[in-house]
């Protein structure tokens, strides 16, 4: 099948024997055994739940992988992907990275020794510079967050070789857009929460894996702490995927139009958006079949910053992203408060920045609002 059938069709629950189209919500914490030494597959919730079962083969499928993982959190997938580490080895990562992820990084760099440094995603050649003996993984966003910079994934998997893990956080596209496994990485890390749920109503994390014996470790990790998906966050998120292909399309012509709108506009200096003519445009067009639905833009000053946010209507003044809604973000504020200033700045991340996730309402209501809130 095709993405959009997967979408549709994708979540298959192997219990059914009823006909109906929706995979059901398995709410039991625990279930019983037929016999002594016999099991219907399924134990304990914590290990796994037919709900989320169904959900983790959609998503493996979506993204070309060899097995999903469903988590109750983005970061609850992220921290799992942490405990593939041990203490001292070394991990790389774009220097722009969303700062919930730089926040359990440096968490983590604390707690149990892990070495990680930042680089330009841009520039593969940096990374092949900064491996060590003990580099063990390269963990990039592209696009990243929030400054839209793209990494050609296959450039980095080229210039760190085979022996270095490569995990890719494709929540900005999604597999509609972007199927990174096939670029080479060997891990794929959603924050559910987002475009695949697409509703700002569930909290979810998905990860892909290349290989079963990554899926087994990390699967050790969900058994141990309980990190699972629950049964009823499973359904919502497997519902949302229904839609996903369709609303990325229509999310994605509004963004085009909303960066072109902000281009032309005397208060704004800068749209940050892969859709516009650069280099990160031609570098999307040879490993994803869309631009997404996320742009950033700074202002001429921080008056005008939070006049926007304060004139919206409505557009809502919020974090995340990926719902129906179009949101607008403060990252000074919201997404990256936790970055270091220095850090902040030197990526551009000032108080006249702005993010925009364009939702699914009118285009003409979306543009004629920006409009308004610039003045």
């Amino acid at each position: 099948m095709k993405l959009a059938s997967i979408c549709v069709h994708g979540a298959k629950d192997k219990n059914n024997r009823t006909g109906a189209l929706a995979v059901p919500i398995y709410q039991s914490a625990t279930f019983a055994h037929p016999g002594v030494g016999r099991s219907t597959g399924y134990d304990y919730a914590r290990v796994q739940n037919p709900t989320r079962e169904a959900l983790e083969g959609q998503i493996a499928a979506l993204e070309g992988g060899a097995e999903g993982l469903a988590f109750c959190s983005g970061m609850a997938a992220i921290d799992a992907l942490m405990e593939l580490f041990e203490p001292g080895d070394h991990l790389l990562c774009n220097d722009d990275l969303y700062g919930g992820t730089v926040r359990l990084l440096a968490a983590q760099a604390r707690r149990s020794g892990l070495a990680v440094d930042y680089l330009d995603g841009r520039d593969p050649q940096a990374f092949q510079k900064a491996l060590r003996p003990k580099t063990k993984a390269v963990f990039i966003e592209t696009p990243s967050n929030p400054m839209m910079k793209i990494t050609d994934i296959r450039a980095i998997r080229a210039a760190v070789g085979p022996e270095v893990m490569l995990i890719v956080d494709n929540t900005f596209l999604t597999p509609c857009c972007q199927r990174p496994l096939e670029l080479g990485a060997d891990l794929v890390v959603h924050s559910g929460t987002k475009y695949l749920g697409g509703h700002n109503d569930t909290l979810a994390g998905l990860i892909v894996v290349s290989d079963h014996e990554l899926a087994e470790r990390l699967r050790f990790v969900t058994k141990t702490v309980g990190s699972g998906l629950s049964p009823f966050d499973s359904f919502l998120i497997i519902r949302g995927l229904k839609t996903l292909q369709i609303r990325m399309e229509k999310s994605q012509r509004s963004a085009q139009a909303a960066a072109e709108f902000l281009q032309g506009h005397p208060k704004v200096v800068k749209v940050r958006y892969p859709g516009l003519p650069s280099l990160d445009r031609e570098i999307s067009l040879s490993q994803a079949s869309g631009f997404g639905s996320m742009l950033a833009f700074e202002v001429d000053s921080e008056e005008t910053a939070k006049a926007v946010l304060e004139r919206v209507e409505m557009i809502l003044y919020a974090e995340s992203l990926g719902g129906a809604e179009t949101l607008i973000t403060y990252p000074l504020l919201q997404t990256h408060s936790d970055v270091p200033e220095a850090i902040r700045e030197s990526l551009g991340i000032n108080d006249r920045l702005l993010r925009l996730s364009l939702g699914l309402e009118d285009l003409d209501d979306i543009l004629a609002d920006l409009a308004q809130a610039l003045g």
